[in-house]
């Protein structure tokens, strides 16, 4: 299976999710299968579990090694040992090979089930409890009749194992600005990654204000207006720039855009979607909701001076 089968339009606050099991079994072999998704824009193929080449070196446990796919060596995790359980030892274990983050990542699973079409109103934002015992790597929750899906954070995932898309470690490479000079909108549903935009930002020179999904985000510009429209002030008094995530429940990146800049009022607002789904064949659908730049997570530096530029060029601050 590959995703090019699976089109959505952009801005209709649908997604497609894949659906995946892990048979577990616990320290007293009791059995039990959890039910996982990820977003189908992620997934490039599924195969068998290929013949995996060890790694020499220090690595994560859940880092299995590597395999040569058509050419291209990949590493292979396995998310059992990741989400610390067991997985059942079996012949038909599958491997969903997938691409994000500018990189490419295969994991290893109990089986494939099927591709779920959603609103992203249908996906819950995780509670404490699914946060704390998933170690926070849920970003939403699904509900069927006879089971319920957790939706994974993948970026997490690969993040553990690759130093480099580490966010935090790039925030040292912005410069300290002298003075708070722009006013942006962050919207993001992780917590951690939203603080690390926001301390990136504020270094750089940015008073942030928070929405933790595109829903959240959308009120606050909506109330912005309003208090614009009274106080008889431009709405750049309050919100000069946004950068939103995609992956939000409720809301995602690309309907929030799309409301943005089908606003008379809120279209001058230059918008960035900073997501680890900016790729080369996923970027067109930024461009159809009216994005004005789109950033791949984790590049906080090209952020801030992509922010910078587009202030200076749409309101010249």
């Amino acid at each position: 299976m590959t995703q090019s089968n699976i089109l959505l339009e952009s801005g209709t606050n649908e997604l497609e999710i894949i659906e995946f099991y892990i048979a577990e079994e616990d320290a007293q072999g009791i059995k039990y299968t959890g039910y996982y998704g990820m977003n189908v824009a992620k997934v490039l193929e599924i195969i068998r579990k290929p013949d995996v080449t060890g790694m020499p070196n220090k690595h994560h446990p859940a880092a299995l090694g590597t395999f040569n796919l058509r050419g291209r060596v990949l590493p292979l995790v396995d998310l059992s040992i990741w989400l610390g359980k067991k997985m059942e030892a079996s012949d038909t274990n599958k491997v969903i090979v997938s691409e994000f983050s500018g990189v490419i990542t295969a994991f290893l699973v109990s089986g494939v089930t099927r591709i779920h079409r959603l609103s992203w109103s249908q996906v819950e934002a995780p509670s404490g409890h699914v946060r704390s015992f998933s170690n926070d790597s849920v970003t939403g929750v699904v509900r069927f009749e006879d089971r319920i899906v957790f939706i994974l954070d993948m970026e997490k995932v690969v993040a553990s194992l690759n130093p480099r898309l580490q966010m935090d470690r790039r925030i040292e490479e912005v410069q300290q600005a002298e003075a708070v000079s722009y006013r942006a909108l962050v919207a993001d549903d992780s917590g951690s990654i939203r603080n690390m935009i926001v301390r990136t930002m504020e270094k750089a020179g940015f008073e942030c204000t928070q929405a933790l999904n595109g829903r959240e985000a959308w009120d606050l510009v909506l109330d912005m207006k309003k208090q614009a429209a009274e106080q008889e002030r431009p709405i750049t008094d309050f919100v000069d720039l946004i950068v939103s995530d995609i992956e939000m429940p409720e809301m995602d990146g690309h309907n929030f855009t799309r409301r943005v800049k089908e606003d008379p009022v809120l279209k001058t607002l230059p918008v960035i979607l900073f997501s680890s789904l900016i790729t080369e064949t996923l970027r067109h659908k930024g461009i159809a909701v009216g994005a004005d730049d789109q950033v791949s997570k984790p590049d906080l530096p090209t952020l801030t001076e992509r922010a910078k530029g587009l202030i200076r060029k749409y309101h010249g601050k």
